[in-house]
């Protein structure tokens, strides 16, 4: 079974500049992994890399065969989680997870909406929320040194974005889990 992430990306809203960064990612696989694993076919990875290269005519694909957004494959999706995690306190693009994925930006934000349920944007909010409520129970640091860990502009920032998604502000979430912390230490 030999299915790649290719496949998605044969709408119209392809980025064209994509394909060569990809058929490279392919030509590479077809190099390397081949010595070592045999279940990979060379011969399949570089013709994959050759229609990667090839210019598609826009026009000439009908409508019926554009495809609705899937999900992304289990171990690109997790790719893209554990560069989320370990990028937090950085600012992080859409752009950047596209190119991690091999898609066109427009694309990429349609599977990841339809893999985790939340826009990019949203996850890493969430995500940088979940870690700051892990510092906030486990340190005694200041809310600003959180939110500057978190990737968050400033503590005023850190205290609009808590509100809106935990539905109270971050002092009063951690002065109502007290006992936690002090619990942890």
């Amino acid at each position: 079974m030999f299915r790649s992430a290719y496949s998605f990306r044969t709408t119209r809203n392809t980025a064209i500049h994509s394909r060569p960064r990809c058929a490279v990612t392919e030509i590479s696989t077809a190099l390397h992994e081949t010595p070592r694993d045999d279940r990979i076919d060379p011969a399949k990875s570089l013709q994959l890399a050759g229609v990667m290269f090839e210019t598609v005519d826009r026009k000439a694909v009908p409508a019926s065969s554009i495809r609705t957004h899937r999900a992304l494959a289990p171990t690109l999706m997790r790719r893209i989680l554990l560069y989320i995690d370990a990028n937090l306190e950085n600012r992080i693009k859409n752009s950047d997870l596209a190119a991690l994925a091999c898609l066109s930006v427009f694309y990429f934000n349609g599977v990841f909406r339809t893999s985790v349920g939340h826009s990019p944007h949203d996850y890493v909010i969430r995500r940088r929320l979940e870690r700051a409520q892990g510092l906030m129970l486990s340190t005694d640091k200041t809310l600003a040194e959180i939110a500057a860990e978190c990737g968050l502009t400033d503590q005023p920032h850190f205290t609009r974005l808590f509100r809106r998604f935990v539905g109270e502000s971050p002092a009063a979430w951690r002065r109502a889990r007290e006992h936690h912390r002090r619990a942890v230490h």
